[in-house]
């Protein structure tokens, strides 16, 4: 089935340096690990939070496998945002050997 809307996708290990990276997982899960520039705003959030981000810009959404985040990432495309989601998530970010870190000073993982 040809989808002319297809959601852009990116894989942690090709992400361009400087991007805008939105990561909507939960407090936990942000708290054990995540990218040192990332901005976090949980998915339930989203609506509510929507004008703290950029519009100037493409958002590249994260979440841990790469489904929250395309959800995430379709309903901005669908209220004007450019959007990519990032595939592989950050389970993809670790193996890629991306920097992390963690909000309790513990080794960072992907929770």
């Amino acid at each position: 089935m040809n989808q002319p809307d297809a959601l852009p996708e990116v894989l942690s290990a090709d992400l361009p340096d400087g991007v805008f990276l939105l990561d909507v997982r939960e407090d936990d899960e942000w708290a054990a690990g995540h990218a040192p520039a990332a901005v976090h705003v949980r998915l339930g959030d989203l609506s509510a939070r929507a004008d703290e981000l950029p519009r100037d810009r493409e958002l590249y959404v994260i979440c841990r496998s790469g489904t929250r985040s395309a959800y995430a990432a379709q309903a901005l495309a669908g209220a004007g945002w450019k959007t990519v989601n990032v595939a592989d998530g950050m389970t993809g970010w670790a193996v890629a050997g991306r920097p992390m870190i963690s909000n309790t000073g513990a080794e960072p993982y992907v929770a």
